[in-house]
């Protein structure tokens, strides 16, 4: 039986671990071609290897730190080199520096945050959309926001203002884009069992006000993430743009 991604070529970005990694995984599952991003080669290489022993030939590692347009546009240049243009992106890859009272950031952090987060997914969707609108094929964007864009997140403001961008720019762009058959969707992960939010998850206080306030009492796996991203990147989900889903255990019911 084919997967649901049968046939089709995907971006991932921060593919190195935690949701991306995830995400390459179910894809790969599914059927699908993809390319792997980040901005260090060795965690890039440990997760193709571990994925392709299970689905052959299914993952390409390649690094692109996406707070640099000009690596962005060659990176989309190789992809199509290796494997043809791809058919979804999924910009997941992010940056949190600064962990604190939202006035007290310095403006190295502010920015690098919305370098990486905002402008980063913007120029990795600039390219690859401009080549689709270009040859007037479809395709699919998911962008992986956080419920801390949806809602006011101490400690988090200047990171939750990049999510909360990013659920505005998938809205805009998808109804820019629309009449070309171009999807545009996010995620909205809730807390995650990752390196990235290893000092919430492994803080037995933090942890507790998030998982509290959770219908499910709990923070979630990687997988648990990555088929939201198998299905808004499918032909499933072919009536859906410009929405945002939260998969947050609850969270944001409250």
């Amino acid at each position: 039986m084919a997967g649901r991604l049968e046939g089709k070529r995907a971006i991932i970005s921060g593919g190195s671990r935690g949701i991306g990694a995830a995400i390459a995984r179910a894809y790969a599952a599914e059927g699908a071609k993809v390319v792997i991003s980040s901005r260090k080669q060795p965690g890039l290489d440990a997760v193709a290897e571990a994925i392709n022993a299970d689905y052959p030939d299914s993952v390409i590692p390649m690094t692109c730190h996406i707070g640099y347009p000009e690596q962005i546009e060659e990176f989309i240049q190789q992809v199509e080199e290796k494997i043809g243009r791809p058919h979804i992106l999924v910009n997941n890859a992010a940056t949190n520096p600064y962990f604190g009272p939202m006035l007290q950031i310095e403006p190295t952090a502010f920015q690098k945050t919305f370098d990486v987060n905002v402008k980063g997914y913007f120029e990795m969707t600039r390219f690859v959309v401009q080549r689709w609108l270009a040859n007037d094929e479809p395709g699919a964007v998911v962008n992986v926001s956080s419920v801390v864009g949806l809602r006011g997140a101490p400690f988090q403001g200047v990171y939750a203002m990049t999510k909360a961008a990013i659920i505005s720019m998938t809205q805009t762009l998808s109804i820019e884009l629309g009449e070309a058959n171009i999807r545009v969707n996010a995620i909205a992960p809730g807390l995650v069992d990752t390196h990235f939010a290893s000092a919430i998850v492994q803080n037995p206080d933090m942890s507790k006000m998030f998982t509290d306030k959770s219908a499910l009492k709990r923070y979630a796996q990687p997988e648990e993430i990555a088929g939201a991203a198998v299905f808004l990147g499918s032909d499933e989900a072919s009536y859906i743009t410009g929405q945002t889903l939260a998969v947050d255990g609850g969270y944001t019911t409250v």
